[in-house]
């Protein structure tokens, strides 16, 4: 006995294409079909690769469809890229010398021309204040790559092949992470002579990398459990080639949200040292130097220090931004 069947639903409940078609009278089944396709193709927020050109996001692509309609993301990227581009090219909106100094000027206030007056020893605090961007951005920037590069390749190997490797790697880290950061600076730069950032960014990144290793560590031992990291193994691919094409991609995220946030913070540590004496040193201009030589002056002048000491929040603001927005972005809990 053949079995029931299902009565038809009305084509008005299809919505304005159903209504349509049933009021034609006409064109069936294949009418119908082609309404459901159209209106599945101009649904907002469908499932992607339902139409013929559109393929599935990847995780990057989900990240910067995220990015793109953040707020934060887009105030912290413009102040950034603010930031780079005085920092490449400070003339544009600074045209005098951070050490042309005029001592009859010193400690005096706003001025036509000179819209944050002047410091103790009568430099244009606007000058150095543009100028010395270029000092944070290049200490932070190299600071973080090298922090990156050093602690995302030892953390990586040690995840991926663990046992001794993994162990040494774990203690390493563990006697790294007991050293006081400001500490070890003051007793690593006291006896560095030179007046370059090469010291500085050489400073952080030996006591930065067991951060950026740890990270990068926990993520390869993650995503090396996958199904396609044993398939790939069980079809003979090399150690290689599952590091570079299949864990790589996948374990990167974490790192590149760690070592945003931590480019800030390298910013205002290099300014801490050069607040204390141990880092930067002049004739190299740094608001770090700056704020300290403006803070015996702060009542007198609170101008000099206002200035430089603002400009660093800023920045350090905008890089811890962008890194919580980059996390946000990147976390498939948070979606």
């Amino acid at each position: 006995m053949p079995e029931p069947r299902e009565p038809f639903e009305p084509l008005e409940s299809y919505g304005e294409e159903g209504r349509a078609i049933a009021s034609t009278g006409a064109g069936g089944a294949a009418d119908l079909a082609t309404a459901e396709a159209e209106t599945l193709e101009r649904t907002p927020g469908g499932p992607e690769g339902t139409g013929p050109d559109k393929k599935p996001r990847s995780l990057w692509s989900d990240a910067w469809h995220d990015l793109r309609r953040n707020p934060v993301f887009i105030v912290s990227a413009l102040v950034i890229l603010f930031l780079v581009v005085i920092s490449i090219w400070p003339s544009l909106i600074a045209s005098g010398d951070p050490l042309d100094c005029d001592l009859a000027k010193a400690q005096e206030g706003s001025q036509p021309g000179h819209p944050f007056g002047f410091n103790g020893q009568g430099c244009d605090v606007y000058t150095r204040v543009v100028y010395g961007a270029r000092t944070s951005v290049t200490v932070g920037v190299l600071s973080t790559l090298g922090v990156a590069l050093l602690g995302g390749v030892l953390g990586g190997l040690a995840g991926f092949f663990g046992g001794a490797w993994d162990g040494v790697l774990s203690r390493i880290t563990d006697v790294f992470f007991a050293i006081p950061v400001v500490l070890g600076g003051l007793v690593l730069l006291s006896v560095v002579t030179s007046a370059t950032v090469w010291p500085v960014i050489g400073f952080m990144v030996l006591l930065g990398w067991p951060q950026i290793s740890r990270i990068a560590r926990g993520s390869v031992i993650t995503a090396k459990q996958n199904d396609y990291v044993q398939a790939a193994r069980a079809l003979g691919a090399s150690n290689s080639r599952m590091m570079l094409r299949h864990i790589a991609p996948n374990a990167i995220a974490p790192v590149i949200v760690v070592a945003t946030i931590a480019l800030g913070t390298y910013i205002a540590l290099e300014a801490t040292l050069s607040y204390l004496g141990v880092g930067l040193k002049p004739p190299t201009v740094s608001w770090g130097i700056d704020i300290s030589s403006a803070s015996q002056y702060i009542r007198n002048a609170p101008h000099m220090l206002l200035w430089p000491a603002g400009a660093l929040a800023i920045t350090v603001l905008a890089f811890i931004m962008l890194g919580d927005a980059v996390r946000d972005a990147l976390d498939p809990k948070l979606r």
